[in-house]
């Protein structure tokens, strides 16, 4: 047998040594604690022998007949591996990871000819094809979680000249999945690059902390203090804007969960010129060096910073599963802790989605337009009917998760959740029938909740944006990008705002920001609810975007359609913050009068 024989026979070996583990955790759900991690160890280390072996035994294999592609191949699988990790515990260092792989086997041309109208690519194995497929679509995927617009923009038009030349050669093959794949992409583009010269949704040390309320924050102490560790993240509606599994309420409420990154691999290395005229970015040379190591990404990330909130992303879930992903997240929720749900969903049975209630809303619009409530589910439990025969509210009413006609196994009531409520809650409601579960306040289980409950309906000044299906939740949009959910409610789009026009805005809600945590921190009449998770910069950050989310809605729309177009918190948040106090309707007044949108609003002279 030649070396070459045995050098092949050793790699072969290897590839199928590490598939087989990779298989082992391939499928491992991505919420709950891994209690076999050393499995996850095990896969790595064997990826980490295999490439360094291809890497030192490159000639020999080529001569033995190694395609490129198989190379790509095994970096494609590293960083699968890495994303999955993120996904599972929310570090930024294994999605870091997975971009540096992705990245090099972009820029070293492992599946070659990707971009090539030759009949020689036209010829290349379709199974290749499908393998390059999944490569530039989980490429995507880990580059929007990312914000490298830039790079997301020149995948997608490879990409989608990649599905047009697979049509063309394979044309007894049907690509149709592959197309809607590029129909997302495109989609979820266009809305998520509306607003090009907006800051991060991630939680930004440079624009989050505000230095004057630093100190209130600092040394603000409650007679309990709950960190947030984890969070439980789904949206539910037919043909709302995603891509792959991520949906774009989802994909908002993920990155406004997490740290922003302030060290330097945002900032792209120069490309050199080889020799040969083709280019390579160095910022994948070390993935494609052959040293994989799990801190691989430790110089490319900032020590400083705290961890992530784990967080459990769910698409389109049953509701069976989704109990069953809560219950798993609050058996395991440590001491002290408190779990963040965020369920986006119609209250609509079977209701293709909530567009034709919310395209009547508007700033003009009268109260005869309200939107009716769902139709009452006749069966529900004795337990929760009281003694008068009345209904306790608890099973009236419902979120849909779930296709048409399966009836209510589809429906998520107010009453599925009490039973979580034994543990520290901070529930995010985001649906057209949103107010059914304010009957949970009072009736939990041993913690009262904490309740943000989005309006029945958007309000817009122009009510084609209100299409949720195009735009993505209105109230979603407050709570992870505030200043750009107002420009859209007055129908700015980002051509009409100049950038340091939108910075300015930027830093006058940045200091109504900073001067109502003042407040907060201060108020002798701060519920218990609120003041024991005041301290997480997340949660605060949260509460007062729907401080300001409720107040500009208030001053947006006629006080006779209140109720329809105004979030609910529970318990109570203090007076003091209300859309009726003074330093609350000056902030969004001064934000309005800046943007020169004054008169869109109905501000109470003081």
């Amino acid at each position: 047998m030649s070396d070459n024989d045995v050098v092949s026979g050793t790699f072969r070996a290897l590839v199928e040594s590490a598939d087989r583990k990779f298989a082992r955790v391939r499928d491992v759900p991505a919420y709950g604690r891994v209690h076999n991690q050393h499995y996850f160890h095990k896969v790595f280390k064997a990826y980490m022998r295999l490439w360094k072996y291809q890497q030192e035994k490159r000639s020999k294999l080529i001569e033995a007949g190694l395609n490129r592609w198989e190379i790509g191949e095994i970096a494609s699988r590293i960083g699968q591996l890495y994303f999955g990790q993120y996904m599972r515990t929310s570090e930024a260092r294994f999605l870091v990871e997975a971009y540096v792989f992705y990245e090099a086997i972009l820029s070293r041309s492992y599946f070659e000819g990707s971009n090539s109208s030759s009949k020689a690519f036209g010829k290349k194995d379709l199974g290749v094809r499908f393998k390059e497929l999944r490569f530039y679509a989980r490429f995507l995927l880990v580059s929007l979680i990312l914000n490298r617009t830039e790079m997301v923009q020149l995948l997608a038009e490879r990409f989608k000249a990649l599905v047009d030349d697979c049509k063309a050669n394979y044309r007894e093959t049907n690509f149709k999945e592959w197309r809607l794949v590029v129909q997302e992409i495109v989609r979820f583009m266009k809305v998520d690059t509306a607003f090009m010269n907006v800051r991060p949704l991630r939680y930004s040390t440079l624009f989050d902390s505000h230095p004057s309320s630093l100190p209130y924050v600092a040394r603000f102490h409650a007679k309990r203090v709950l960190k947030f560790q984890d969070a439980l993240l789904t949206s539910y509606h037919r043909n709302e804007v995603k891509f792959a599994e991520l949906t774009l309420d989802t994909y908002r409420m993920l990155q406004c969960l997490e740290w922003e990154p302030s060290g330097s691999f945002y900032q792209k290395r120069a490309v050199e010129s080889k020799e040969n005229g083709t280019f390579i970015d160095h910022s994948g040379a070390s993935a494609a060096s052959g040293v994989i190591d799990m801190n691989l990404a430790a110089d490319m990330t900032d020590p400083t910073l705290p961890p992530n909130p784990r967080k459990a992303v769910i698409y389109r879930p049953s509701v069976t599963h989704l109990i069953a992903v809560m219950a798993t997240i609050c058996e395991e929720l440590p001491l002290d802790s408190i779990m963040l749900v965020y369920l986006s969903a119609s209250g609509k049975a079977g209701r293709n989605n909530v567009t034709q209630a919310y395209n009547s809303g508007g700033s003009h619009k009268s109260s005869k337009n309200k939107v009716p409530l769902p139709a009452q589910n006749n069966s529900m439990p004795e337990s929760c009917i009281n003694n008068k025969g009345e209904s306790s509210g608890y099973y009236d009413q419902y979120l849909w998760f779930g296709p048409r006609g399966n009836g209510g196994l589809s429906n998520l009531y107010p009453g599925d959740i009490i039973p979580f409520t034994r543990r520290p809650l901070f529930l995010i409601i985001d649906s057209d029938n949103s107010h059914a579960f304010k009957v949970l306040h009072g009736a939990e289980r041993g913690e009262t909740a904490a309740l943000f409950l989005s309006p029945l309906r958007p309000a817009f000044k122009n009510p084609a944006d209100a299409d949720l299906m195009q735009n993505g939740s209105q109230f979603t949009f407050f709570l992870t990008a505030p200043l750009s959910a107002f420009c859209q409610l007055v129908g700015f789009s980002s051509s009409d705002t100049e950038a340091e026009v939108y910075n300015n805005a930027e830093s006058i809600l940045s200091a109504a920001f900073s001067e109502w945590e003042v407040i907060l921190c201060t108020s002798t009449s701060l519920d218990l609810v609120w003041a024991q998770v005041i301290s997480d910069p997340f949660l605060r950050r949260l509460i007062l975007r729907f401080i300001f989310c409720r107040a500009v809605l208030s001053f947006f729309c006629p006080p006779e359609d209140s109720e329809q177009y105004l979030p609910i918190c529970l318990p109570l948040l203090p007076i003091s913050v209300s859309p009726d106090s003074e330093v609350v309707q000056s902030a969004v007044h001064r934000v309005a009068k800046h943007l020169s949108v004054s008169d869109f609003f109905h501000f109470v002279d003081t």
